[in-house]
């Protein structure tokens, strides 16, 4: 009989109604307390919900995925009811006021009583618990809840949670939210502090607008609120122990950033739209620092950093990062800041992160944020060991406009925020009309990140007052829009407004205001000097860089090279490392005693031992680059019974730094920027990212364009980044041959960086001892060198011992085994990395006395001095010869030809023997490689 009732009255749930209804019953099964008192009796009573056999009506349901009873029951108007909340909380950012032009329909429809057959009776009758548990104590009822879920969930804050699968932090977003505790209770000191940051935001628009009449600033407005919310995030950070915030964005908004965020002086500011001269406004105690390059960049594109103390008197940097115009391509350089900040170096092993000590506010424009993959790409590192930075706070500064192309062009999604809903990041669109609803939003944030530390997303929906730049016209384009832009009263104008009528403020007040910022204004452009007349346009570079590298002693003492070789391969007794592997590795035991040689991943170990006993740490990222692309590395051993690791490198006696090599995502373009930020940000870190195979390094091409090659002559920004390219031609075709050397000479001038393409295991030792011995230094810079493939265990690579304890890098190596007598030369052939091996297996079985061959191993700075002292010990000299791999139009040819052309002696000819000039890099058939290659040999050799 009771099982006859329980059936009946389970016969008024259907569909997924009854779906909820059965899985809130398996909680109870399996544990009572776990779901509401009420759902509790309702089993209690009626036992296990059955499955009704009725035809059922969805008639006026908002969702078809909802069904409601055609004869509902008080409980299925429960159920409707917790719903109808879901639906509020999914999809109320759908009907929210988040866009201050008021110009779109609002879609109220999934979050409407009558869509669920409800009236407010119904709610009435329903307790609020079981639609809102965490309401404050004003909610009565189940109407109440209801209309308290609409409140939250479409005002000025919209927010967007169901993307985020983990149930604590989930809950504890909407506990937030809907208890009430999202909104701040501001003073009137802090609601008149918020109009004063934004009439200093708009006070500087409109000075720069008037004095500057038609200069390009990008400016904020429309998104002014943009500056109050970086504000209230810094402040929240720094009071809470971080002492470092990284800050990352392009050009909108930029100058006002600089100027209100990190206290750029307005002065400083105002020289560079005067084309004045203003490194003498610097402020000289310091708390700012201005890098100047000796070329130097548009003033919306340098960046900043100042110091700034926090209520405990501790000290925190504010960093905002130079950016070029390619907008998105900062934030993984930021991101690696921070990650750098957050690491401890000084111990051996991992470096020790805090994720308190620092974070990164990476700005991001409404139309770049989904149109531009590195976005994802950066994204995609914020959970992985080797790149997480403990949670980053996005704000997409949402104009509602990409220059001239209106949303529906630009981007498939309904928001531009989207792109971040796969990485499970909660985000809140905020209307930037509503100043105290984005501080809110900010503090929100910055509480969820530093509980969870996980990303956050802040969509600050704005607008542009004016053009994309003050140049253009916008009504051209975008006439709808600006129609109401241009009607649109400002936030400053709105704010004030409204504290006038709350009684915090009077109208002369802001008056004052105001006009004591146009004062300060007046007076800072006052101290402005005068246009200069004659500005520096040879712009030469600091004599530190244009005097190169000193001296550097790279060789290692052999007692000491000899213990550090044991500690390698002196691993646990019961680490279980793949027999095979282990058998290769203690090959290289007795080196140092003269049986066998040391091949490059051999002279790679050694290098990295020796670097962190001198106490500088490393870090290595890449693709494969634990195991090596070419299986030629094996830095980390893995027990083949446990699957744990173990990494020699962090045993190694007496080391005091660290070491790490991480497998990075299959991406370029980010970590490459991710491991040049944590090289600026540790200048005394070794910092290495190896492409899988070099012309990988294709999708990063922004990075070193802009940033690695550049970044010194346009911001004074040091770097001591080394790229390991693999580069060789060996049949493998047109995508495996080339690291398209010619780009990076291309990119090559005033002692930017160093371009090598390496021959042996010798010279790669000492180049990276080398490079390690530079980073302190003022004349460090970033070094690129072709590493190869099939040289890496090819025997003519490898080196004895000797050549570690007694060598140094050498820019020129003179090719052995020739019978080489100066007199008779007359041919000098110059060549570059694997095809000079290529050339010593021919020689072994040639007698050549009438040609020399030298091995040009640092390619730029071009070894002129070197060169030239060879070649004037060949009085009989007729030809120079530039052999190469790589077509003619690529490689080193272009670059070589005119050095060679100034160092040929008199009567002496520059001669070109290679491929000849094509648009593939190289043949895709392995035979007719073979056959080309032995073309270019031969045709080099041929007297």
């Amino acid at each position: 009989m009771k099982q006859q009732a329980s059936k009946g009255f389970w016969e008024s749930f259907s569909g997924p109604n009854l779906g909820y209804v059965m899985e809130v019953y398996e909680k109870y099964v399996n544990d009572p307390e776990s779901v509401d008192p009420e759902m509790r009796v309702l089993f209690e009573e009626w036992g296990a919900p059955t499955i009704s056999e009725e035809g059922l009506s969805t008639h006026g349901q908002a969702d078809i995925s909802f069904q409601l009873p055609t004869n509902p029951t008080v409980f299925s108007k429960m159920v409707a009811a917790v719903k109808l909340a879901d639906n509020i909380r999914t999809y109320g950012h759908l009907a929210a006021d988040i866009n201050p032009l008021n110009d779109r329909n609002k879609d109220t429809r999934r979050i409407e009583l009558s869509e669920f057959d409800l009236t407010e009776e119904d709610l009435i009758n329903i307790p609020a618990s079981f639609i809102c548990p965490d309401a404050p104590s004003s909610v009565k009822n189940g109407l109440d809840a209801i209309n308290h879920l609409k409140t939250v969930y479409t005002n000025k804050m919209a927010f967007e949670f169901y993307q985020v699968h983990n149930l604590e932090e989930k809950n504890w977003l909407q506990r937030t939210v809907e208890s009430g505790k999202v909104l701040l209770n501001l003073s009137k000191d802090q609601k008149i502090g918020i109009l004063k940051r934004l009439s200093e935001v708009e006070g500087f628009e409109k000075f720069l607008h008037r004095t500057f009449v038609g200069q390009k600033r990008f400016s904020i407005e429309g998104l002014d609120t943009l500056v109050p919310l970086m504000d209230q995030i810094i402040s929240s950070s720094v009071k809470t122990g971080a002492r470092t915030v990284n800050i990352g964005m392009a050009h909108r908004g930029r100058l006002n950033v600089l100027a209100h965020i990190l206290e750029k002086p307005y002065e400083l500011i105002f020289a560079e739209f005067q084309h004045a001269p203003n490194k003498d406004l610097i402020p000289s105690e310091g708390s700012i620092g201005i890098t100047y390059g000796w070329t130097g960049d548009v003033k919306y594109h340098l960046g900043a950093d100042r110091q700034v103390k926090a209520e405990n008197t501790t000290s925190a940097r504010i960093v905002l990062a130079n950016n070029p115009s390619h907008l998105e391509v900062a934030s993984p350089i930021v991101e690696g800041y921070t990650r750098a900040a957050q690491d401890q170096r000084n111990v051996a092993g991992y470096p020790t992160q805090d994720h308190d000590n620092s974070f990164a506010i990476l700005v991001h424009g409404d139309a770049a944020f989904p149109g531009q993959g590195i976005v994802a790409e950066t994204m995609n590192m914020s959970g992985l060991k080797g790149f997480n930075t403990g949670g980053s706070i996005h704000i997409i500064a949402n104009n509602m406009i990409g220059f001239t192309t209106e949303s529906y062009d630009s981007r498939s999604t309904k928001y531009a925020s989207d792109t971040a809903k796969g990485f499970e990041i909660p985000i809140i669109h905020v209307n930037a009309d509503d100043p105290e609803a984005v501080v809110a939003a900010a503090a929100f944030a910055y509480e969820y990140r530093r509980k969870f530390h996980k990303d956050f997303l802040i969509d600050l929906v704005g607008y542009r007052r004016f053009g994309h730049n003050e140049m253009d016209e916008p009504m051209t384009t975008n006439p709808m829009m600006y129609h109401i832009v241009h009607k649109h009263p400002t936030v400053r104008e709105l704010y004030a407004d409204q504290l006038i009528n709350e009684g915090i403020i009077t109208k002369e007040e802001v008056a004052s205001m105001d006009q004591e910022i146009q004062s300060k204004l007046k007076a800072a452009y006052d101290k402005v000097p005068k246009k200069e007349e004659d500005p520096d346009t040879i712009m030469n570079p600091p004599k530190f860089v244009v005097s190169g590298f000193p001296k550097v002693a790279t060789a290692v003492d052999i007692e000491e090279i000899k213990a550090i070789n044991s500690e390698l391969l002196n691993w646990p007794e019961d680490l279980h490392v793949f027999k095979k592997l282990a058998k290769i590795l203690k090959r290289r035991e007795n080196v140092f005693d003269g049986e066998g040689k040391i091949d490059w991943a051999h002279a790679e170990t050694l290098a990295f031992a020796t670097i962190l006993k001198d106490g500088t740490p490393i870090r290595f990222t890449g693709q494969d680059s634990q195991r090596g692309t070419f299986a030629q590395r094996n830095l980390v051993l893995h027990d083949e019974k446990t699957g744990e690791e173990y990494i020699p490198l962090h045993h190694i006696k007496d080391a005091k730094s660290s070491f790490v090599v991480y497998n990075s995502p299959l991406t370029e373009a980010a970590v490459v920027g991710y491991e040049y930020g944590y090289n600026v940000f540790s200048p005394e870190t070794l910092v290495i990212w190896e492409a899988q195979f070099g012309d990988f390094a294709n999708m990063a091409q922004v990075m070193f364009d802009q940033f690695i090659s550049a970044g010194r002559a346009k911001w004074g920004q040091k770097s001591g980044l080394v790229m390991l390219l693999p580069h060789g031609y060996e049949g493998q075709g047109p995508e495996h041959s080339s690291a398209r050397l010619e780009r990076y000479l291309q990119l090559a001038a005033e002692n930017n960086w160093t371009v090598a393409n390496l021959s042996t295991a010798g010279q790669y030792f000492h180049i990276l001892r080398r490079q390690a011995a530079m980073l302190a230094k003022d004349e460090v810079r970033p070094l690129v060198i072709m590493t190869p493939k099939s040289l890496l265990r090819h025997p003519l690579a490898s080196v004895d011992g000797v050549e570690l304890t007694n060598g140094e890098f050498m820019p020129v190596l003179e090719q052995k085994g020739l019978d080489h007598n100066p007199e008779k030369v007359e041919r000098i052939i110059l060549c570059s990395g694997k095809i000079a091996i290529d050339f010593e297996e021919r020689i072994k079985d040639e007698e050549i006395d009438w040609a020399h061959i030298l091995r040009v191993e640092e390619l730029y700075p071009f070894p002129k001095t070197e060169i030239k002292e060879i070649i004037s010990k060949h009085k009989k000299l007729k030809e120079l010869v530039w052999v190469q791999e790589e077509p003619k139009n690529m490689g080193g040819w272009t670059f070589v030809d005119p050095y060679l052309r100034d160092l040929a002696p008199k009567g002496v000819s520059v001669k070109y023997v290679g491929r000849p000039r094509r648009s593939s890099p190289s043949e895709g058939d392995p035979i007719v490689h073979k056959k080309e290659q032995t073309r270019i040999i031969t045709e080099a050799l041929t007297k």
